[in-house]
């Protein structure tokens, strides 16, 4: 299943989160974290450029019960990305990717932006660490450029050109089912993943322990190269049946 068509279904999906009702709008980060507890760097979020496509795309991990999302973006890439002041909250939705595990959101921007993403849970506001758009600098690469070893049964191991297109920070990868289902989603700083072998993994969002994968059956993998500002810089999607 192709990443790029998976997304286009997604976005014609009505289950999409919107601020509650009854939270209050705000015009500013600022102005929403005034008087707050707040957490950076405790929403997981980066973003690409869709294939073929001018829309960039806002991808966030929430965390079982976090409540009212919301979306922030400045003017430009020009301010300063540390001052709340200059994002301005968007009254968007977000869409379900792989089945909701991850979520994003949707955009065509015109220029190059900060963007941050929050919730809200156990009583505190959780900010993702600034997202730097690179979507006119540094397009975001679509390829399938992935090696997939399986010599031992079952646990297929993945490898790629480790920093292909610089400014390489961590590597995020997927395993799912042909239903579109994450079976694993990890993070590591090297250039391989074996399914499933945690010995490499730096963050791990897998919130069960995955199944073990079933023989002549299809799975789908997918890699996102993220770059030091949060900048998808490569994404590589290969589909392959265990062994």
């Amino acid at each position: 299943m192709k990443f790029t068509k998976y997304i286009i279904i997604l976005l014609f999906v009505s289950s999409c989160s919107k601020s509650d009702d009854d939270t209050p709008i705000h015009s500013t980060l600022e102005q929403y974290t005034s008087n707050r507890t707040t957490e950076m760097g405790a929403v997981i979020a980066c973003a690409a450029k869709e294939e073929n496509t001018n829309a960039v795309l806002t991808f966030f991990y929430p965390e079982d019960g976090a409540s009212n999302i919301q979306y922030f973006e400045t003017g430009n890439a020009e301010v300063d990305k540390e001052d709340f002041g200059n994002y301005a909250r968007l009254d968007l939705s977000s869409s379900p990717f792989f089945n909701g595990h991850l979520r994003f959101f949707s955009r065509n921007l015109t220029e190059e932006k900060w963007i941050v993403v929050t919730y809200e849970l156990g009583g505190e506001i959780k900010i993702s660490n600034p997202i730097r758009t690179r979507q006119f600098t540094k397009s975001s690469v679509w390829n399938d450029m992935v090696t997939i070893d399986q010599d031992t049964s079952l646990m297929p191991k993945f490898s790629w050109e480790a920093n292909a297109f610089g400014d390489n920070a961590i590597y995020f990868q997927v395993v799912s089912n042909a239903q579109g289902d994450l079976l694993s989603g990890t993070y590591t700083h090297e250039n391989q993943f074996q399914y499933y072998d945690t010995t490499n993994v730096v963050l791990n969002v897998t919130e069960e322990t995955p199944p073990e994968l079933v023989g002549d059956v299809e799975y789908n993998f997918t890699l996102m190269d993220v770059s030091l500002d949060n900048w998808v810089n490569l994404v590589t999607q290969k589909s392959f049946t265990a062994q």
